[in-house]
This record gives C-alpha cells, sequence and structure tokens, in this order.
C-alpha cells in the first residue's frame, strides 16, 4: 500500500511518499531528496530554495500504526499536505 502528500510552497512542488515494503521519500520538484525505511516512525529531511533565493530546511515526520500520518515542517513552521493517495 502507498500513500502520497502533497503541497506546493513558494514555487515549489513538495511530495511525500509512503510504501509498507519499499520505505519512505522526500521529493521536491520531482528530486529525491531523502529515503529512509521506518516501522512505526520515520523523520525525512531536505530543503528548497524559496522566492527570495534562501535555502529553507524541510523536515517530515511520519509514523501511526493504522494509519498513516505525515507532518511537514519548512524552516520549523507548520505546513499542510493534502493526502491525494
Amino acid at each position: 500500500m502507498k500513500s502520497i502528500w502533497t503541497t506546493n510552497y513558494e514555487n515549489n512542488e513538495i511530495k511525500i511518499e509512503n510504501t509498507w515494503f519499499n520505505g519512505e521519500y522526500l521529493y521536491v520538484n520531482d528530486i529525491l531528496q531523502d529515503k529512509t525505511f521506518g516501522a512505526f516512525s520515520t523523520k525525512l529531511t531536505g530543503h528548497l530554495i524559496n522566492q527570495k533565493n534562501e535555502r529553507e530546511n524541510i523536515k517530515v515526520n511520519l509514523g501511526g500504526f493504522f494509519k498513516v500520518n505525515c507532518q511537514l515542517f519548512i524552516n520549523d513552521k507548520k505546513v499542510e499536505a493534502k493526502k491525494v493517495k
């Protein structure tokens, strides 16, 4: 089973994927920035370049037992990501 969350932030497309057997992925503008394997809880990190040409850090927390939840933070501020699958 695969779950996917997406959001757009300052002209950057962020996509987070969680799969049961192949791990978790963080993409920014279709470029893979982090990949990991976690059983109950996972953290992914990356970065993007904002409209002012400044680097902003991305942190993603995935976790849950029966339902996977996704929390996305950019420069330590929570950003909503929409579950699309």
